[in-house]
């Protein structure tokens, strides 16, 4: 029993794709994280340019 554990724990077969699988993870966390943080912010900004850009439709077809 002590022999087959010693080979698990030797063997690396497959680490490298769970430590790309855990930065793609850990990347997708932050990018998340980010975005959540950014959407306040985002949101206002773009409510900002479509009213901006009703009003200006609105000028333009009244002929100003």
């Amino acid at each position: 029993m002590v022999m087959l554990f010693s080979r698990f724990m030797k063997d690396e077969k497959g680490a490298t794709a769970i430590e790309y699988g855990l930065i793609a993870a850990l990347v997708a966390v932050a990018i998340i994280g980010a975005l959540t943080q950014l959407e306040d912010g985002l949101s206002a900004l773009f409510n900002g340019i479509g009213t901006r850009l009703t009003q200006e439709a609105g000028n333009a077809a009244a002929g100003g």
